[in-house]
């Protein structure tokens, strides 16, 4: 009876995707169901699981799992930590850092269902879903895709960074593309620098292993000279893949980075003449030489050039129309010189991973001042945004940079006006800026400084790219890297001031001008992603 009334009591609380650990028995030493990947995609649901986590030498064996039609003794294993368990373990052995079991699971309906875990005919945990999207895993309470990686930050050691800006310093990102002997690992969103292109073909010739992975649908498409340059590549011998279609982990690889030898390059840019080219954006970068932090991008990298969603460029492009796009060709003198400069520590930080907690742990540890350079955020109750109003209600000095773009200057304009307003109401050391370029065109750049730590990297401040798409990040920590960077931040804070303080804009003149560029408005979107 006691057992009946327990099982009734969990499927009531149990909301879908809810884990109930613990209610009926209530031993902390049992394991509880965490995640649950009921409809892969493949024939018959072949490779469905269950994931538990276990405390340290638990015996399976002494666990049923139950789903209201089928009771599953566990076999006998001892384990500890995170397991997964499925009828199939070949589909997952190389796909998964966890231990894989094989168990003959309970057929899990796509529908839905309530899956218990039972010691001695006592529930001790409950994981209730419905409606499984088709290759993707329930994880706290939410849909993501099988396979997506799960890494921790990766923390290295003290050292020096060539620091750099762009458009200032274009050659930076280049010369170690340029110097590489042994191996060149390039990850973007898009490519189409005729001079990364002749950097890549002239490391293959002189013997380097090259490979490069690429969005395989960027808002907007894949450009004809984008696809021109692919081709290049691949003829010259170089491995090139894009990510795309139904097995796709993320909505879009987006991050921008490469592996040259025993270096890496982490940066805002795309590898296209506006960015890593010097041809217009503001972009901030950093060259590392930290073995840990090399090693974790290899990894990243590796994990997502070998999924089965990054297709091989000459398989991608068969039958394919790509469109038309036209070239930066601005001009821009050297205002802040690249140097190297010494660090504390670096981290790498990845998402969908780590980089939002990660992130946002850092704006609530603020102790002094906050500078944030982005081209947009998406809204008033974005979490880092969040964060940065909590840290000026604390006494932290908060500066934010947006973009004056046209495309953007409506949203970030109006933003400016309600942080003002919220600033002066509180008395909050709060204060917003729309970017008036001088010596850039536009701001692309991603990056924070807080205290005596700046993150830079391809994370934009919205929602989907914490969740959904994989990211890559450096945060450096040390009074002398920081100082690098707030400099750079200072000097487009003071070129942006204008006649005062204000950044309100007339939303009329601004509406205008956006219906008057209708035209244009899938250009704005395909900028909003880069």
């Amino acid at each position: 009876m006691r057992t009946l009334l327990a099982l009734a009591l969990v499927t009531a609380l149990a909301a879908p995707g809810t884990v109930v650990a613990g209610t009926a028995s209530g031993a902390a030493d049992d394991p509880a169901v965490v995640a649950v990947g009921p409809n892969p995609v493949a024939d018959g649901d072949a490779g469905e699981f269950v994931v538990v986590d276990a405390p340290p030498e638990t015996e399976l064996s002494r666990y049923v799992l139950d789903d209201g039609e089928t009771e599953v003794r566990l076999p006998n294993h001892t384990v500890g930590g995170e397991v997964l368990l499925t009828a199939a373990p070949a589909r997952h052995r190389n796909r998964t850092g966890r231990p894989v079991v094989e168990v003959a699971l309970p057929d899990l309906s796509n529908a839905g269902e309530t899956l218990r875990l039972l010691r001695d005919g006592e529930v001790v945990s409950v994981l209730r879903y419905e409606d499984a999207p088709e290759g993707e895993l329930l994880r706290n309470g939410t849909w993501q895709p099988v396979g997506a990686s799960d890494y921790p930050v990766v923390v290295g050691d003290a050292g020096a960074a060539r620091a750099f800006v762009l458009p200032d310093a274009p050659s930076v990102p280049l010369a170690p593309l340029r110097n590489a002997s042994g191996r060149v690992l390039l990850a973007g969103y898009t490519l189409t620098s005729e001079r990364v292109t002749r950097a890549l073909v002239a490391a293959a010739d002189r013997g380097a292993t090259v490979k490069v992975l690429l969005e395989g649908a960027p808002v907007g498409g894949v450009s004809r000279p984008q696809a021109a340059r692919l081709d290049t590549l691949v003829d010259a011998g170089i491995s090139v893949r894009v990510v795309a279609g139904k097995h796709a982990r993320y909505d879009y690889h987006h991050a921008k980075y490469a592996v040259t030898d025993d270096r890496a390059v982490v940066l805002t840019e795309n590898w296209k003449p506006s960015g890593t080219g010097g041809r217009s954006s503001r972009g901030w970068g950093a060259v590392v030489s930290d073995e840990t932090v090399v090693r974790g991008l290899v990894r990243t990298f590796t994990d997502d050039f070998t999924w089965r969603a990054a297709t091989p460029w000459r398989e991608y492009r068969r039958g394919r129309r790509f469109e038309t796009a036209n070239a930066s060709r601005g001009e821009f003198s050297t205002r802040t010189k690249p140097s190297r400069v010494p660090y504390r520590n670096v981290s790498l930080l990845v998402a969908p991973d780590n980089a939002g907690s990660a992130l946002t742990a850092r704006l609530r540890r603020a102790n002094e001042s906050i500078r944030v350079v982005q081209m947009s955020v998406g809204g008033p109750d974005q979490r880092f945004l969040r964060a940065v109003v909590d840290a000026a209600r604390r006494g932290v000095d908060v500066r934010l940079l947006l973009s004056g773009s046209w495309y953007v200057r409506e949203e970030n304009a109006a933003l400016a006006t309600r942080l003002d307003a919220l600033a002066e109401r509180e008395e909050l050391p709060l204060s917003v800026r729309l970017a008036k370029p001088a010596g850039f065109e536009k701001i692309h750049a991603k990056g924070i400084v807080v205290d005596d730590t700046v993150v830079l990297g391809s994370l934009n401040w919205n929602a989907a790219a914490t969740t959904g798409n994989r990211e890559v990040l450096l945060a450096l920590t040390g009074p002398e890297i920081a100082a690098y960077y707030r400099s750079v931040f200072d000097t487009d804070w003071r070129a942006s001031a204008g006649d005062g303080e204000t950044t309100t804009v007339p939303l009329g003149v601004v509406a205008a001008l956006v219906v008057a560029a209708v035209g244009c408005l899938l250009a704005a979107r395909r900028l909003e992603f880069d």
